[in-house]
């Protein structure tokens, strides 16, 4: 079995298109600390590649949440292709690969422990949108807050000279 890298699974190189049968599968996928895929049943155990990250994130929502101290902050909350929703926050932490050449983005959000969800182009673009600065480590860092945790994008030095 695969997973490509826009988040599609094949069997034997078809691909799986009962979306119920993939969340089936999706449901026992599990991830080894050697970063190797396994889809694991009570009684069975299957390698699964994958090729970027096993979900996508597709649409985002926004919206200022009541975390418990009296204080509305933003909170972002995530659906996958598989209609997962999972919400940015400290055990479900966005990350930003940036390319050391080119530095283009590849943003993922936790979705469970080892499984992540790469984020799409378009709903890069709407978090980017939430940007806000913060001084981190002395740098001045672009990146978005949800339920009261920063998640650094980039660093606002590094943007000015990607633009130019």
């Amino acid at each position: 079995m695969r997973i490509d890298r826009n988040g599609a699974w094949y069997h034997e190189g078809g691909l799986i298109g009962r979306k119920e049968l993939v969340c089936l599968f999706a449901s026992v996928l599990r991830r080894d600390p050697d970063g190797s895929y396994w889809l694991e049943t009570p009684v069975e155990r299957g390698r699964i590649e994958v090729e970027d990250a096993p979900f996508v994130a597709v649409e985002m929502w926004w919206k200022d949440c009541d975390c418990g101290d009296g204080r509305p902050r933003q909170c972002l909350t995530f659906r996958t292709n598989l209609d997962q929703l999972v919400t940015a926050d400290a055990e479900h932490p966005i990350r930003v690969h940036l390319c050391p050449k080119t530095r283009e983005p590849r943003p993922y959000i936790t979705v469970r422990p080892g499984l992540e969800a790469k984020i799409n182009r378009a709903v890069f673009y709407e978090l980017v949108a939430l940007g806000q600065t913060e001084i981190l480590d002395g740098r001045e860092v672009l990146g978005v807050w949800s339920e009261g945790v920063f998640f650094p994008i980039d660093e606002i030095g590094a943007l000015d000279v990607a633009a130019e």
